[in-house]
């Protein structure tokens, strides 16, 4: 199990790194001006970053590993493919908020905006927020067992609806798609 997840923020964390490759290509291509407020751009290339564009890219891929030429079936099954991907990023957002430095430090006090911009992933979770104050304010251990414990009860709702829909993803797929579904991390 631990494995599987391992792998996934590993596949996860390639296909952004790919993405991130390829808009700070298109970002240093063309220097460009300051913002309107007139502070620099971001560095990261975020200006450039369509979620749209990088989820239809992401759909296409996964349309193309699991093997679908019918327009008609792949239409029915993509809202599920949808669900599944959704259902993912919520599932781990904090865990990867906090391996790619979703941790608020130095001049930026805990500005959510400056987090959701580093990592990614929308905005965090409350627990997940309250949890981190706690521990940047270094709390009582009371206090920190108590927010760990909200922290991990909504964790586990994630996680629940991640399986509900990875189990519905895996009845409308034929066993090689499953398989491919599973060696790309969609599945378990």
């Amino acid at each position: 199990m631990k494995l599987n997840r391992i792998i996934t923020l590993c596949a996860m964390a390639v296909t952004l790194a790919i993405s991130a490759t390829s808009l700070l290509a298109q970002d240093t291509a063309t220097p460009k001006p300051a913002g309107t407020d007139g502070q620099p751009r971001n560095r990261t290339g975020g200006g450039n970053f369509d979620p749209a564009q990088f989820q239809q890219r992401m759909l296409e891929g996964t349309r193309d590993r699991l093997g679908f030429t019918n327009d008609v079936e792949w239409e029915a099954v993509k809202p599920i493919v949808q669900k599944v991907m959704e259902a993912q990023i919520a599932a781990r957002s904090g865990q990867l908020r906090g391996l790619m430095g979703g941790r608020s430090r130095g001049g930026n006090n805990g500005d959510q905006a400056s987090t959701r911009s580093r990592t990614g992933f929308g905005q965090p979770s409350p627990e997940a927020e309250a949890l981190q104050k706690a521990l940047d304010d270094n709390a009582p251990a009371g206090q920190v067992k108590d927010l760990l414990a909200k922290y991990k009860a909504a964790q586990k709702i994630k996680q629940d609806k991640l399986e509900a829909a990875q189990a519905e993803l895996k009845t409308v797929l034929t066993t090689k798609q499953e398989a491919q579904a599973v060696l790309v991390g969609l599945v378990n």
